[in-house]
């Protein structure tokens, strides 16, 4: 190759650029000088200008700010002009040689490619130095694009460098000199661009406490997930805990993923509404062109409203679509990579196969093909894992925007709607719906890559076994349309399922908000036998879906084993000649191995979609749900003084109800208090609600002006400390703070809780009495200082003279909001003579206004209704109102500096609830021991069994296969296929039908063991006693109940049967490279070592996260639940943004968790993906080593097992989802460790028949605490009541009127001293024996969901006949006879749709049901108005006149007739004697009925 003639020759002559001989054939390959200075040096630079364009778009979009100049970057530029300056130097020199003309070193070297190639090279090398300081400015801190080019260049020029030092030309010393300079200087630029930069000035990170190391990791890190690593280690040394975990991406956050949802959102639902608009108006132009029989323009009409109502859907997807789709699109990208990867394994093997069938080849080549795959299935690694990683951050998002959405939606829903929806159904859509899309974005690639994955298959597949593969594709086919019914099947229960879980999550919610009257009335077994009703359906679903779960298993297992056979089948009878050698039978094997996993993962997929197309379609009626008219209510200034005016309004609660108020016109002016009366239902909180825009407006208008504060009637406070429920938002304002706090009486109370106004107040504020609540309402509104005040009842839950007291400082006309404009609804007649304005309501419409003097005077309905009730109440005297004022003057100047700056006094006393706890390290053996107990020893022990034959009879067949294909051939044939391939089939069907059973076992074992823990999680919860409640929000117990349970149901079960599927894979995957090549050995160990390091790693700081996202998941719906409480009071308050944010925190904050759990999963998946390469690897390598004593069958069986090996990762993760999972379990089980009440029923029962037959009450030394480290709450009582005795039970709220009758019905246990009833201790009674028989009407009135006659007789122990005779004594007769369904009228959840006064009236009711010798009263009047109040208190004197009436009450005219009257004071018994004994003795009872206006 020395003469020019040749040289010429060289570049025209195509021959010379490949020589195969020097290439292949030969011990020692090179390849030739012309390929090596054209391709090789043009593959580097045809890389970065196809990536240059692409990627300077992408930097121009993506800017994160610039990065300052570092050294790192002078190096990197430095090293880009070097390179630029070499190759200009080569260049320059060709030119030299040529005008020398034969006096440079060779003649060779004057073809013109030695011009074109540096020079490509320098101008490339430019634009490569360029990049880098484009990156630069663009805040990019490591480089991919650069990174590859770097790695690309190095590649090629390493073919060049060795075959430079092998067989060294004509040395010329400058080429020789610049090539090794440029060898050099790429290599320093590969080190460079793999080292980060410093991150950009003003980036997102510098400004984050604890920013996620991702942004600045190198593109190394980055693919190979290494930047976890050091959150890895932390785990393994210690439990992560909540600070341990890194702020999110700033792309990841609510505040970036939530708004873009809803943008795309809403406009979805303006595209809907525009042509929906068009469509309907367009029919009225018809007319004109009317044909003479008018006919078809009728129908053309019908047409177009039908079309109209048909496309009227926002479509959910596509708003989804547009949103996430473009980040996800790079997902398809990698999936396609992968998916074209997956074939070069089969691929190689065959080429493997033929390597050693072929004793001629060099050995080398060998080698080369073992490098080949370990170097490819690297890739694959990487690329799937970065798919993956995709995915799931989408996925990640995804959820995130979705729960944002519905938090957002449900703040401005109407109320018709928020009816159709009830709270379980809600939190459901966050919790359940948002899932099941995560889990799906996993999947949904499939769609596209499964057919994908079997048209190659089957290309190959031909290839190599020809026509025959049609027998195995038929078999496909036929498979899918079973699979397809299993799928439509499956999605019926599916829906059935949620169906009932949603029911049950609603009767749990409800059971929960409601069980200290569930406890009161001893009605836990009704409800729990409700509850396991509906648990008990949708087990029975459960368990169908599992038999067809075991069939479609079946199904799938089998498909590739009978494609395979019949496959194999047809290929050896269809011709003598057709032999199944090793290559044709194991490079099918290893095919078919890749075609089962798309057909095993379309079924997932399909009903994966099946089931998010539910979800969708749930979340995307919500999403559609009629909002609150945002203009219903006009903030415009009103001309002239008026504050409120409504001018000839008509209001409804939905669009399509009659209206519940009507023809209502009211002029209220500037600064006046206004008071609204009226009987119980008659309309008063809904006009209330029609001025907070609450309701539909039908008619006239309505304009408030300034700022609203509204107090409900049943106060909502919230989990959080007294002074946050106060301040709501609002900046501290320590003097006001102080003054609002003062006013509305709560000074005495701050004094008795723990924390002062740090306590915590527990969900819906359970451990403050009625009266408290209402005041910290109260203070509320009164701190937010606006310009109109709307009071629903505020004073009913409070004592008369805290009533009074309220009344003077806050609402009246010398109290702090004098100036502002008031509407008051109340029942308290003493407070009328200082309105205003009053207004009379009846059914809904104004009947009367003016002021007290003026209705006196018109001598109407009004005055008719005052002459009734207040003759007692009308003389007031001043003198005790200010003796109690100079009371409260006096604690308050003693106590200013003292009470609020409690702070002393610890803030953890004040703690209440207690957060979910997330335990720490392995879970323990026991829990898995409670599994399978809760399946049943026996059960498991099959289920083992059954799996090991499965995968025995698998290993075998293959085995036979290999033994088949190292039959010797005949005369062309294989003399004993006949024998080989009926015991090959026999080994497939044995296989099917241990799959089967395997299947059916596991699944039912699972549902045993679900249904055995959820009863005894519901007994267990049902037992506790009333504290855990209030400590345990009820978000907890909701998540047990919904989550954790729906974990146990569904993923349990098919973990353990993959866990088990893979172990076993791995096992006999082991065993057959073992058998096949005994050198493994060798190896297997150290990576086992590595492997069981790595998982063990892997699995401490995993298990963590998954705990610590649990944890964090139940504030998430804890907040939500409240919300949805609040509404009404957060729209009044405008508050939404504050509480949208506060959820978007919480959001963040669990998918904090959440996130890195992902990458620790990418991150397995690399280190063990690689151990498993280097299995196959060493397999391959030590079969190519030992090629003369192999049989072609053996190897082909154990290489194509290795390639299965990668199962290894997914057993990692089967045993640490395992692991996680089955946390759920441990979660369940918690709740049997915590205390319990006292037995419900004592077997056999002590008492006597009819007990208590007197009603005989004797307290004695009587003394109790609400939890260990309080001191009493009540102390020292000894009272004896006489059966049929009437007692009134008197003192200012937190005396300890309540503590008592809890005590009385053992809610608290006694700490001292004891109660008799009939002479019966009752603390030695059964709980059930006791609360049974002696009744109570609570202070909050509770109904459930349910039918009017459940809520009045659960049990249905008594016959409808009583039930009505039972209305008509409550004065309910004539409501419940109105209703359409009558009795079997549905309640709403929690009794919303009847007033509160008629719920107070239907537990009045139930008591008259019971008809007990002992009745409780607890402030059981106080949300009545006063014909009601008489009404009932009648009831009570005729209908209870034998029994022992006890009554906590706040009206003292209601006890004024009673027999004794006990007065407490601070826990302990003040008074106790008949009134008339009282008022004379002139002590605190005379106090109390001074401040009433009754002396």
């Amino acid at each position: 190759c020395t003469n020019r003639g040749q040289s010429r020759a060289l570049y025209r002559d195509p021959l010379p650029y490949l020589d195969w001989n020097r290439t292949w054939h030969s011990e020692n390959p090179d390849l030739t000088q012309c390929f090596q200075n054209t391709v090789l040096v043009w593959l580097p630079c045809l890389y970065l200008w196809l990536c240059a364009p692409i990627y300077v778009l992408y930097l121009k979009s993506h800017n994160r700010g610039y990065i300052c100049m570092t050294h790192l970057n002078k190096a990197k530029t430095a090293v880009g002009f070097l390179l630029w300056i070499v190759c200009w130097a080569d260049v320059f020199y060709s030119f030299w040689e040529k005008s020398q003309d034969g006096g440079g070193c060779s003649p060779y070297t004057q073809a013109p490619v030695f011009l074109v190639s540096p020079t490509m090279l320098g101008i490339t090398m430019l634009l490569a130095t360029l990049l880098t300081q484009y990156e630069r400015l663009k805040g990019v801190q490591s480089s991919g694009v650069m990174l590859n080019f770097w790695l690309v260049a190095i590649l090629c020029a390493t073919v060049t460098f060795r075959s430079k030092i092998i067989q060294p030309l004509t040395v010329c010393m400058f080429r020789y000199t610049t090539f090794y300079t440029y060898y050099t200087l790429l290599l320093v630029s590969l080190v460079l661009s793999a080292i980060p930069d410093q991150p950009p000035l003003f980036s997102q990170a510098s400004r984050d406490a604890n920013p996620c190391p991702e942004i600045g990791a190198s593109f190394l890190s980055r693919i190979s997930f290494w930047w976890i690593t050091g959150l890895m280690i932390t785990g393994y040394k210690r439990p992560l805990e909540q600070k341990d975990l890194w702020c999110l991406n700033s792309e990841d956050r609510s505040q970036r993923v939530v708004p873009q949802l809803v943008r795309r959102w809403n406009n979805e639902c303006l595209k809907v509404k525009r042509p929906e608009e068009k469509m309907l108006y367009s029919p009225k132009k018809a007319p004109r062109g009317e044909r003479k029989d008018g006919q078809p323009i009728e129908e053309s009409e019908i047409l177009i409203t039908n079309i109209s109502q048909k496309s009227a859907e926002p479509s959910l997807f596509w708003a989804l679509c547009l949103t996430f789709g473009p980040y996800f699109l790079i997902s398809s990208l990698y999936k396609i990579i992968q998916d074209i990867l997956m074939f070069v394994g089969p691929e190689i093997l065959r080429l493997l196969i033929q390597f050693v069938n072929d004793s001629n080849a060099p050995s080398w080549q060998g080698y080369f093909y073992t490098a080949l795959l370990f170097v490819c299935t690297c890739f694959q690694t990487l690329i799937l894992q970065k798919y993956f990683h995709v995915c799931f951050t989408t996925g990640m998002r995804l959820r995130t925007a979705i729960v944002g959405a519905v938090y957002r939606k449900a703040l401005v829903i109407s109320n018709a709607a928020r009816r159709t929806s009830t709270v379980g159904e809600i939190v459901n859509l966050m919790s359940v719906d948002a899932q099941r899309f995560m889990d799906l974005i996993t999947y949904i690639n499939m769609i596209w890559s499964a057919p994908l994955q079997v048209v190659l298959a089957l290309y190959f597949l031909w290839q190599n076994l020809g026509p025959s593969v049609l027998a195995g594709v038929a078999v496909m086919v036929l498979m899918v349309p079973i699979n397809a019914v299993i799928a439509m099947k499956t999605k019926t229960y599916q829906v059935a399922q949620m169906k009932s879980k949603d029911n049950r999550i609603k009767l749990m919610n409800e059971l929960l908000n409601g069980i200290k009257v569930l406890k009161l009335y001893a009605w836990e077994v009704a409800f729990k036998d409700k509850v396991s009703a509906i648990r008990e359906s949708e087990l029975q679903v459960l368990k169908k879906a599992a038999y067809l779960g075991a069939v479609s298993t079946f199904t799938w297992v089998c498909a590739p084993f009978l494609v395979a056979l019949s496959t194999f089948a047809v290929y050896v009878m269809i011709d003598e000649r057709n032999v199944l050698d090793a290559q044709k039978a194991f490079v099918s094997l290893a095919l078919f191995n890749i075609l089962r996993f798309p057909l095993n993962m379309l079924p997932m997929v399909i009903s994966s979609m099946v089931q998010a197309s539910v979800s969708m379609k749930r979340l995307r009626v919500f999403l559609s749900h009629e909002e609150l008219q945002e203009d219903s209510v006009e903030r415009k200034v009103i001309a002239g003084s008026d504050s409120i005016s409504i001018d000839d309004g008509s209001f409804s609660w939905s669009r399509n109800d009659s209206p519940t108020l009507k023809r209502l016109s009211v002029r209220i002016p500037d600064g006046s208090l206004v008071a609204v009366v009226g009987h119980v239902g008659s309309g008063k909180s809904s006009l209330l609600s029609a001025l907070l825009g609450e309701m539909e407006k039908l008619e006239g208008s309505v304009s408030v002006r300034g700022s609203v504060a509204y107090v409900p009637q049943q106060a909502w406070i919230q989990n959080a400390t007294l002074k946050d429920n106060i301040m709501f938002g609002q900046e501290r304002k320590e003097s006001w703070y102080h003054r609002v706090v003062e006013a509305c009486a709560l000074l005495p109370d701050l004094e008795i809780l723990p924390a002062g106004d740090g306590t915590e107040i527990g969900e819906k504020g359970v451990n403050l009495s009625g009266g408290q609540k209402q005041r910290v309402s109260l203070a509320r509104a009164v701190y937010c200082d606006c310009a109109v005040y709307l009071l629903d009842d505020p004073l009913s839950a409070v004592d008369a003279h805290v009533g009074k007291h309220i009344f003077e400082n806050v609402i009246g006309p010398q109290g702090v909001l004098k100036d502002r404009t008031r509407v008051l609804v109340t029942h308290g007649l003493s407070y009328l003579p200082q309105a205003d304005l009053i207004l009379v309501m009846v059914e809904g419409e104004i009947t009367e206004m003016g002021s007290y003097l003026e209705l006196m005077g018109r001598d109407g309905a009004f005055a008719e209704f005052l002459r009734t009730y207040a003759n007692k109440e009308q003389e007031d005297d001043d003198s005790g109102e200010m003796c109690y004022l100079h009371d409260v003057v006096n604690v308050s100047l003693s106590l200013d500096g003292d009470v609020i700056g409690k702070k002393a006094k610890n803030a953890e006393v004040g703690k209440l609830t207690e957060a979910d706890k997330a335990n720490t390290g392995r879970v323990k053996l026991s829990v898995f021991w409670e599994y399978m107990k809760a399946i049943g020893v026996a059960l498991s022990v099959i289920s083992l069994i059954l799996f090991f034959s499965h995968h025995f009879a698998s290993l075998f067949s293959n085995y036979w296969l290999s033994l088949w294909t190292d039959d010797p051939v005949v005369n062309g044939t294989q003399p004993s296929r006949e024998m080989r391939l009926g015991v090959y089939g026999a080994l497939g069907l044995s296989q099917g039908i241990a799959v089967f059973c395997y299947s059916i076992a596991v699944s039912i074992g699972g549902i045993l063991a679900s249904r055995y823990l959820h009863q005894s999680m519901l007994h267990n919860v049902l037992r506790a006693p009333m504290s855990f409640f209030e400590r345990t929000p009820s978000g907890n117990l909701v998540n047990r109940f919904a989550k954790e349970t729906d974990t146990i149901d569904s993923v349990i079960p098919s973990i353990i049967k993959m866990f088990m599927g893979s172990m076993f894979n791995v096992v006999g995957s082991c065993v057959v490279i073992l058998i096949a090549t005994p050198l493994v050995a060798i190896i297997i160990p150290p990576l086992g070592l590595l492997y069981f390091f790595v998982q063990r790693f892997y699995v401490s700081s995993s298990r963590q996260l998954k705990r610590l996202e649990s944890v964090s998941r139940s504030p998430v719906y804890t907040h939500f639940n409240e919300t949805l409480l609040g509404t009404s009071v957060i729209r009044a308050f405008g508050e939404q943004e504050r509480f949208i944010r506060e959820s978007d925190g919480r959001v963040d904050h669990n998918q904090k968790a959440y996130y890195p759990s992902i990458v620790a999963n990418r991150w397995l998946a690399v280190r063990l993906e690689f151990v498993g390469n280097c299995i196959v690897m060493f397999a391959a390598l030590f079969a190519v080593m030992a090629r003369e004593s192999l049989s072609p069958g053996i190897m082909g069986l154990s290489i194509s097992y290795a390639l299965q090996v990668t199962s290894l990762t997914w057993l990692v993760r089967m045993s640490s989802d395992l692991e996680t999972n089955i946390v759920a379990v441990e979660r369940v089980k918690e709740y049997d460790d915590t205390e319990k009440e006292a037995e419900w029923r004592h077997d056999p029962s002590s008492l006597p028949h009819g007990w208590p037959t007197a009603g005989n009450i004797d307290i004695r030394g009587f003394g109790l605490r609400y939890r260990e480290d309080q001191e009493l709450a009540i102390r020292d009582i000894t009272v004896a009541i006489q059966g049929g005795e009437k007692v009134g039970i008197v003192g200012r709220t937190g005396a300890g009127k309540s503590s008592l009758t809890l005590g009385l019905f053992r809610i608290i246990e006694a700490c001292e001293g004891e109660i008799q009833i009939d002479g019966v201790n009752i603390a030695t009674l059964g709980l059930h024996e006791l609360r049974s028989r002696i009744t109570i009407i609570p202070q909050d009135p509770v109904l459930f969901s349910g039918s009017l006659r459940m809520n009045l007789d659960p049990f249905d122990g008594y016959s409808d006949e009583e039930v009505w005779r039972a209305l008509e004594l409550a004065h309910l007769k004539s409501f419940v006879s109105g209703l359409p369904d009558k009795l079997k009228h549905e309640c709403s959840e929690g009794g919303e749709n009847l007033s509160l006064g008629q719920r107070q009236l239907v537990c009045l009711a139930r008591a008259l049901l019971r008809k007990t010798k002992i009745l409780v009263l607890d402030e059981a009047t106080a949300a009545v108005d006063l014909e009601t109040d008489n009404l009932i208190q009648s009831t009570i004197r005729t209908q209870f006149d034998d029994c022992t009436v006890l009554t906590i009450a706040h009206r003292l005219n209601t006890i004024m007739d009673y027999t004794r009257v006990l007065v407490l004071d601070k826990g302990e018994m003040a008074e106790f004697d008949s009134p008339s004994a009282l008022i004379s003795k002139r002590g605190i009872f005379y106090k109390m009925a001074k401040d009433s206006g009754l002396v």
